[in-house]
């Protein structure tokens, strides 16, 4: 079960539940795969409701990472996120809340 307090947020893949946390690693890898040096731009982006789908993939993979997966985004690309593509941004939303704002009890 995921703990909202400590950014931790669930997201069933591929019928199996996984407990996705943006880490300091998972960050640093999700800088690189957005291309940024920065990711105050992509929390902007969030805010404002200008983000892309490649941002949202961007946070699930690292969000899972930071989880403990091993996959890579390519995965995700056969794999069944239950609640489509709705769910992985709300999740995605709620990865950067619990990364860099306040935690969110509808999280888990």
């Amino acid at each position: 079960m995921a703990n909202p307090w400590a950014g931790e947020v669930e997201l069933t893949l591929d019928g199996e539940r996984r407990v996705l946390k943006l880490t300091l690693g998972a960050l640093a890898e999700l800088e690189t795969a957005l291309g940024s040096d920065s990711l105050v731009s992509l929390v902007k982006r969030f805010e404002e409701q200008r983000f892309s789908t490649r941002d949202v993939l961007a946070l699930i993979v690292a969000g899972l990472r930071g989880g403990g997966w091993n996959g890579r985004a390519e995965d995700l690309v056969r794999s069944d996120i239950h609640g489509g593509v709705i769910e992985a941004t709300r999740v995605a939303a709620l990865l950067i809340l619990g990364a860099f704002g306040e935690p969110s009890l509808n999280g888990g």
